[in-house]
């Protein structure tokens, strides 16, 4: 007789291709020495998991869904020296890419811009799971009275940490972000902390408006319209901002960001836009006014930073909803409607996402 399968089993979201997410049981895997397994107790669900569930954004069919992450350590490989790797018990946020670590961006200290990087929840098996199972080096303790769901973003903060640092904030300066979505507030409180000053907010709802303010914002405004676009320029002494973040992924707010950026400076595009997506820009705009154009993607080496930075930003702030692995249909529902400012999938039931351990 087959000897049967005895070890653990658990429930995931598996992306088996556009429209097509299953909630998927399967025997848990051992550990390789180096590893860790997870409790995954608030997952993000973000703009990318929705690109991926409509086809928009590329993922590898049958992947578990969910790159930001917090969960608790369960078990930990044999391997581990215990001095620096995570213990069970501990809670953790993923720092969610695995990279080839030979080629020329690797080897330069440029792991981000690895070609063959490899995204956990988009390549890799990510966090919408009853459990996870990670390198402990991607895993970064959090103190033990961390909130679960602020621990999960982590992982957008530590790409908003790489873009201001991309874009040079220096204090006292103007700062601009076109879209308040809850990258785009972050990014509000981290020019907040930096001292930049005014921060202007720009997004078409007014929810997502009420939010940069709560965030650090100045002022907020509606891009649509001129007045409101005017006055925001007249808060600079008509000069333009020096530093302009497209937090939205688009050629149009791109655009629009070149017009509002001063002589000198600096326009960031940081949001996620459609590969075909092409932008109008003047080449003699940016000679003349001498701006630069910068980009960034994702958070290399800005992730220890994001959970010292947690307790600084009041990310307790944003208004949030949390859904069940059964509940992934409504959860990207909320998402992509934004009655709340960040949507969590909580693998392990909604007050575990939202209470520290006692």
């Amino acid at each position: 007789m087959p000897t049967p399968d005895t070890r653990v089993r658990s429930r995931s979201l598996r992306f088996h291709g556009p429209g097509d997410i299953r909630l998927d049981e399967a025997a848990e895997r051992a550990l390789a020495p180096d590893e860790v397994r997870l409790r995954p107790l608030a997952v993000g669900v973000c703009g990318t998991d929705a690109h991926i569930v409509a086809g928009s954004f590329p993922a590898e069919p049958g992947v578990v869904l969910g790159h930001e992450v917090c969960g608790r350590v369960v078990e930990v490989g044999a391997g581990l020296d215990e001095a620096n790797a995570p213990r069970v018990g501990d809670l953790v946020t993923v720092e969610p890419h695995r990279y080839c670590t030979a080629c020329t961006w690797c080897r330069a200290g440029q792991e981000h811009l690895c070609a063959g990087k490899r995204g956990y929840g988009v390549h890799l098996d990510g966090g919408m799971a009853e459990s996870m199972v990670v390198p402990a080096r991607i895993a970064y303790v959090l103190p033990p009275d961390t909130v679960p769901w602020v621990g999960a973003l982590c992982e957008p903060v530590a790409c908003c940490i790489h873009a201001v640092d991309r874009l040079g904030i220096v204090a006292g300066e103007a700062l601009l972000v076109l879209g308040s979505g809850p990258a785009g507030a972050v990014l509000a409180a981290l020019g907040r902390l930096l001292g930049a000053t005014p921060i202007v907010a720009a997004d078409t709802r007014e929810g997502r408006r009420d939010l940069a303010l709560r965030m650090g914002a100045d002022v907020a405004i509606d891009p649509r319209d001129p007045d409101q676009v005017r006055a925001a320029v007249d808060l600079t002494g008509g000069e333009g901002y020096p530093a302009v973040v497209d937090a939205v992924g688009s050629s149009a707010v791109l655009e629009q960001a070149i017009t509002l950026a001063r002589r000198g400076g600096r326009v960031l595009e940081f949001g996620v836009a459609s590969p075909h997506d092409v932008a109008a820009v003047r080449p003699h705009d940016l000679f003349s006014r001498e701006l630069t154009l910068l980009g960034s993607v994702i958070n290399p080496w800005t992730h220890q930073r994001a959970v010292a930075l947690l307790p600084r930003l009041g990310l307790d702030r944003l208004s949030t909803a949390f859904h069940g692995l059964h509940e992934f249909d409504e959860a990207l529902a909320a998402q992509r409607r934004g009655d709340v400012d960040k949507v969590f999938v909580a693998p392990a039931g909604a007050a575990a996402a939202r209470e520290p351990a006692r």
